[in-house]
């Protein structure tokens, strides 16, 4: 071993004698751990490229073209982005407001919407879904709004489009997605604060109570701890919510009684039932709402002349404010602004529309079989005496005529002259059932709507947790 190591150090001393002679500038490194003749037993290793030095030095010259000065701010698109936002109109929306909430500064745009038609459109109307997409330095570039009206399954969108001659407006129509949710919630302290805190908009918990409406009095029966399951259609434009549709069936738990509920409607010959979303125009049978046994919820009497709204006060005693004396209340007073309609609960024929002593502006109607209706302190009366209405139809709207200390409803049920509860009129007015033909869709039907309420049930149960 020895020897090999002194045979591989000599040849390595004998070979960096002959570079040092040949090619001084050669050596890049010293070989400063072998001495000449020394026994260290350490190599350092020498570099034997050419040494930089030595090499020639070429020159080389080319010529680049410069670009042309609109391609390093347009073509090449350089630090250039889009930004997107999205907001609902105001009904005190102004050109400018508007396009300040949306994040555009931009004269042009703003001068646009204050002189074109179809612009102008956005202004003044609340709700409108609006997206902007501008440059990075604000300018509009694009705007697109859309709304619907009830009247059909389409909604409008509006796009307003930056071009080469200036802004330019045109309006779109396109069919309504609907698509179904599914929400949960506990009264705590009302239906309307439990649904907003489920996000549940407010259409839809007015048809909630509506529908149960003949089962709970949600006026005066609403304790806390109760408890509801919904699934329901929102309509959509472009992805966007535009509005709520109708509920898909429903459960409410009111103290130790449930009550369910389900849309249905059946076909006609040929054809095909509705059960869900779009209120499409068709040749099929009026839908309406049914338990999951298959027995209707629609009576021939409603439990409420509005829509649910607060009572001021129940079917009771109470301290006259006009006469100040303590007399029997023979009915119920709905407080509600000037102005809100007022339906008919039933069928029937009007029987006096006019003003009446200390009713007012007053409508009796009815409805047969010594059933009467009365409707008083009315602000308008939209029936005349001998006129046909048909349960739910607008017959006039709350006022503060007569003797009323501010705008309500007087509603009173009169069954043989006699003042009776609405509330027990409607829960005992005969219900219809499913024909016998559509039995077995509806089974199915109702089976899917079952699973679909327990799981709404489960959201509410999953987020307590």
């Amino acid at each position: 071993m020895l020897n090999s190591l002194l045979c591989a150090k000599n040849s390595f001393l004998t070979l960096a004698r002959q570079t040092l002679k040949q090619h001084p500038k050669r050596i890049t490194a010293a070989i400063a751990a072998l001495m000449l003749g020394g026994g260290g037993g350490a190599f350092a290793v020498a570099s034997f490229a050419p040494d930089a030095s030595d090499l020639p030095v070429r020159q080389v010259l080319e010529s680049v073209q410069a670009l042309p000065a609109n391609l390093a701010s347009d073509d090449l698109n350089i630090e250039q982005f889009k930004l997107f936002r999205t907001e609902l109109t105001r009904s005190s929306d102004t050109a400018d407001t508007l396009l300040k909430r949306l994040g555009v500064d931009d004269a042009a745009a703003a001068t646009f919407l204050r002189t074109d038609s179809s612009a102008r459109l956005l202004l003044g109307r609340s709700g409108r879904s609006v997206t902007t997409e501008t440059s990075d330095t604000n300018s509009l570039l694009k705007l697109s709004a859309r709304w619907t009206a009830d009247t059909d399954g389409n909604f409008n969108r509006l796009v307003i489009e930056k071009t080469p001659q200036g802004f330019q407006s045109r309006i779109e129509t396109a069919p309504l997605t609907a698509t179904s949710r599914l929400a949960s919630g506990t009264i705590q302290t009302s239906l309307f604060a439990a649904t907003d805190d489920a996000r549940i908009p407010d259409a839809i918990a007015t048809q909630l109570a509506e529908i149960f409406s003949s089962n709970i009095d949600f006026h005066r029966s609403l304790r806390k701890g109760d408890r509801f399951s919904i699934v329901y259609e929102t309509l959509e434009g472009d992805g966007e919510p535009l509005r709520s549709g109708r509920v898909l069936s429903a459960e409410f738990v009111n103290g130790d009684k449930t009550f369910q509920a389900m849309w249905f409607q059946e076909p006609v010959a040929g054809g095909t039932p509705i059960a869900d979303a779009s209120h499409a125009k068709d040749s099929r049978s009026k839908g309406g709402y049914f338990t999951l046994d298959g027995q209707s919820l629609r009576r021939s009497f409603l439990a409420s002349p509005m829509e649910f709204s607060r009572v001021t006060s129940g079917f009771k005693m109470r301290f006259h404010p006009i006469l100040q004396t303590w007399k029997a209340h023979l009915g119920i007073d709905y407080a509600a602004p000037t102005g809100t309609p007022v339906r008919s609960i039933g069928d029937g024929v009007v029987q006096f529309a006019g003003v009446q002593n200390g009713f007012g502006n007053v409508i009796y109607v009815d409805h047969g079989n010594n059933r009467l209706t009365v409707y008083g302190h009315l602000s308008r009366i939209n029936v005349r005496k001998g006129e046909h209405v048909g349960q739910s139809q607008n017959i006039g709207a709350v006022g503060a005529t007569g003797w009323a200390t501010g705008p309500h409803l007087h509603f009173e049920f009169r069954i043989n002259g006699k003042p009776t509860d609405p509330m027990t009129v409607a829960r005992q007015s005969e219900a219809v059932a499913i024909t016998a033909s559509a039995k077995p869709l509806f089974t199915r039907l109702a089976s899917a709507a079952r699973v679909q309420l327990s799981a709404a049930a489960s959201i509410q149960q999953s987020s307590a947790q």
